[in-house]
């Protein structure tokens, strides 16, 4: 019978994203999580979500469009001739890459609209609106100002749930010792969770082999997330 790996920390919680994947809760986390789940009681209709590339920022921003029945947009896709047939009547709102709009002025009219319609507005960035130096004075004050739930990398526990949710998608059994190993010399992030976990089992349905320590490493190199060196 297979069994999970032995000995692998799993006092997290998962929560679906969009009814498709789990969203692991850890201490990289946390605190922005607790904030969504005050939702709608904010004190403030604007949030804002900051963090690293593949910290989480989306799939936790499509966890809180899911529970609060928010339309969800991306920043680039936002101009300000169209922005009231795309928002609509929406009370909450989420923006992704929301500091990669084109017309910076569009996040201005957003947080207006919401404070008139008393909604709530949630956007996803990666670097602090305070530190922005584009747009106007206003719309970046207005941004500052919001609450700031910051996201940092994903701590070991978080990475290797996240490993041990993909490989289990995909009917993979890695010994405790290999989620180790990868979360020792992996980039902390969800993407590169998500790559190993796609690049392992590809490989062990091609060579037939399980999940062992030389498969994970063979991995890491073909992702470029390791230099060829001996065995150790």
């Amino acid at each position: 019978m297979r069994q999970r790996p032995s000995q692998l920390p799993l006092d997290l919680s998962f929560r679906p994203a969009n009814g498709r994947d789990d969203f692991v809760v850890g201490s990289c986390n946390q605190v922005a999580v607790d904030w969504l789940d005050r939702y709608p009681a904010w004190p403030g209709p604007v949030t804002v979500l900051c963090g690293p590339t593949g910290s989480g920022k989306s799939h936790l921003l499509a966890v809180w469009g899911h529970a609060a029945g928010a339309l969800i947009v991306q920043g680039p896709d936002l101009q300000v001739a169209t922005l009231n047939d795309v928002i609509g009547h929406a009370q909450a709102i989420a923006v992704d890459a929301a500091d990669l709009v084109k017309e910076p002025d569009c996040l201005f009219h957003l947080v207006n609209m919401v404070r008139d319609r008393n909604g709530h507005l949630l956007v996803a960035v990666q670097d602090p609106p305070a530190r922005w130096t584009f747009g106007t004075a206003d719309m970046r004050s207005r941004l500052a100002a919001a609450p700031l739930l910051e996201l940092g990398p994903p701590d070991d526990m978080v990475l290797q749930s996240v490993l041990l949710k993909q490989f289990d998608d995909r009917q993979l059994l890695p010994d405790a010792d290999v989620l180790r190993f990868l979360t020792d010399r992996m980039p902390r992030t969800f993407d590169a969770a998500r790559a190993i976990a796609t690049r392992m089992d590809q490989l062990s349905l091609a060579e037939r082999k399980r999940p062992t320590k030389p498969l994970a490493r063979k991995v890491l190199i073909d992702l470029g997330y390791l230099e060829t060196t001996p065995e150790e």
